[in-house]
């Protein structure tokens, strides 16, 4: 039952973050809930390969690639659904600011 909460919320939070940022486009809320599946399965399978292969990296820069990291799985949820669009990089890693925030507001409330 939480994780259907938890995609649920992402669902909203994204579509509350695409209504904010003239540079994502989401289609519907049916979009949303894909694009929450896909962002899970994605952090849960791309994330944690990409983070290990850029150890070095994330610890020079005192773990702020961990943003670009975010941004190229926004990029690749983009790339894998048709109703979802972000318009570059710099979009995507504001998208994964704005989310991230919203989600952790929406997770203090629910």
């Amino acid at each position: 039952m939480g994780l259907i909460v938890k995609i649920l919320l992402t669902g909203v939070a994204a579509l509350a973050a695409a209504y904010l940022l003239p540079g994502v486009q989401i289609d519907g809320f049916v979009s949303a809930l894909i694009l929450a599946i896909v962002l899970a399965l994605l952090n849960a399978i791309v994330r944690p390969i990409l983070v290990l292969l850029t150890i070095p990296v994330t610890v020079l820069t005192l773990g702020l690639f961990l943003l670009v990291i975010n941004a190229v799985i926004i990029l690749l949820a983009d790339s894998l659904i048709a109703g979802f669009d972000v318009d570059g990089f710099l979009w995507a890693l504001i998208f994964s600011l704005v989310l991230s925030i919203i989600e952790g507001i929406l997770d203090l409330i629910f």
